[in-house]
């Protein structure tokens, strides 16, 4: 059994947990973020003719930004799927499926700041 464990061409037995854990807790909060940053434009309904033009200027392309996050995102959490279930791309593995749940707050946080809200 040590000799498994040491052998950078073992193979992973637990390899899976990692990339399923960040799948579960990665694709509902990036289906939330998602519904979230959708519905935002309706923060401005009521603004004036200049706050409307100043929101709309920075929506658009904060926008293009979030949705490159996550697709940054969701190929990360493939790439942790699809390495060889070998003990050599344990940490690999692992460091791709918390880079993939992580993408999506910052990404998120980097839209809201960059949209210019209403005041």
């Amino acid at each position: 059994m040590r000799e498994a464990e040491t052998d950078p061409h073992a193979r992973a037995p637990r390899a899976w947990i990692a990339p399923l854990v960040a799948t579960v807790l990665t694709l509902p909060a990036g289906f939330f973020a998602l519904v979230f940053v959708m519905l935002s434009p309706m923060a401005c309904d009521s603004c004036s003719e200049a706050d409307q033009s100043r929101f709309d200027a920075t929506f658009g392309p904060s926008f293009v930004i979030f949705l490159c996050g996550l697709a940054v995102s969701a190929v990360l959490l493939l790439l942790s799927w699809v390495l060889p279930w070998r003990q050599r791309y344990a940490e690999r593995r692992v460091v791709l499926a918390v880079a993939a749940f992580f993408c999506l707050p910052f990404f998120s946080a980097l839209f809201w700041g960059l949209v210019d809200w209403p005041s």
